[in-house]
């Protein structure tokens, strides 16, 4: 979603209906449950919103990093904690709109989560190693349909974000791509900076720092508008390849069953927060941009997709054996 209409939809939201903190709420400390290590572009995002929350509303919202499994243990603890607002998760588009059509969970993202608000978004982009006699997406199009399985493109795994970008371009542009998939980002960027692969799908976050200082070259964005990190870097959209979106995101969700007064009050206090100029700037700095969105339209969001995913997952035929 483009910054400027963000900021309009939350400032209208929030001016029209303004929900009271519910009453006694937080007794506690609120735990933010970030299901990733420290360090990265979710844990920067959590932490971010987290301490605006606490600045701005005088309770204290407190990270917790609980990584592993995919994402699967942190969900999981909150999924399993009480529905009392005490226990929030800082979700993210791979664990729960990708993951659940591959790997078997023990929860169902739509029926144990409840979401509060949306916060942040990342595209991710199209680069490839400079040797590659393509500087544009319709030129690499072109070039991997002239030479089919000569282009080899990695991820950071079977069923990662980069994985079903890698197979959604495959898809669209019905192109013979290889897929090579990594034990993580860092691997695969590595091999591309070597030349042993020839290109990658993956997070604007990851790879801009590689992009600025000219050792891989961004063909497009898979967003719809451009990102002030990058504003050179043309959209898939504006490429030809509308359909070409892959934008991750974080977002704030609770168990099913909490109220919905805190669910309110929460999504508007941590759309507030993710659209406060000092967050926004974190976020930029990532190569994001805040995407303020509250309950009602980050549960459609959520749904979408899902589906969108799920249909995916779906035409690759992509399996993932779990030990």
């Amino acid at each position: 979603m483009n910054y400027l209409i963000a900021v309009m939809i939350a400032s209208v939201s929030l001016a029209a209906v303004a929900f009271d903190r519910p009453a006694g709420y937080p007794a506690q400390s609120v735990r933010v449950i970030v299901p990733f290590p420290p360090g990265g572009a979710s844990d920067i995002v959590g932490r971010a919103v987290s301490q605006r929350l606490s600045t701005a509303t005088g309770a204290h919202f407190i990270v917790e990093n609980r990584p592993g499994a995919g994402a699967a243990i942190g969900v999981g603890l909150v999924v399993a904690a009480p529905p009392d607002g005490l226990t929030l998760l800082l979700g993210a588009a791979g664990p729960l709109t990708m993951s659940p059509h591959m790997v078997r969970t023990s929860y169902d993202v739509e029926r144990d989560l409840v979401p509060i608000a949306l916060v942040a978004s990342v595209p991710n982009v199209v680069v490839v190693h400079p040797s590659v006699a393509a500087t544009t997406l319709p030129g690499l199009v072109a070039l991997a349909r002239s030479k089919p399985g000569a282009l080899a493109f990695g991820s950071a795994g079977q069923g990662t974000t980069a994985h079903l970008s890698i197979e959604l371009l495959r898809t669209l542009a019905q192109v013979n791509i290889v897929h090579v998939p990594y034990k993580g980002t860092s691997a695969a960027i590595s091999d591309l900076l070597g030349g042993q692969i020839q290109g990658t799908i993956d997070n604007l976050t990851a790879i801009l720092p590689q992009v600025r200082n000219g050792r891989l070259r961004a063909l497009a964005l898979t967003s719809n508008t451009r990102s002030r990190a990058a504003p050179d870097i043309p959209t898939a959209e504006e490429a030809g390849m509308k359909d070409l979106v892959v934008v991750g995101w974080n977002g704030f969700l609770a168990p099913a069953r909490t109220p919905s007064a805190i669910i309110d009050w929460l999504g508007q206090e941590i759309t507030a927060a993710a659209l406060s100029p000092e967050v926004t700037r974190q976020m930029i700095d990532l190569g994001g941009e805040p995407d303020a969105r509250g309950p009602v339209a980050f549960r459609d969001y959520l749904h979408a997709e899902l589906t969108r995913w799920g249909q995916v997952v779906s035409n690759a035929h992509i399996q993932i054996e779990t030990p």
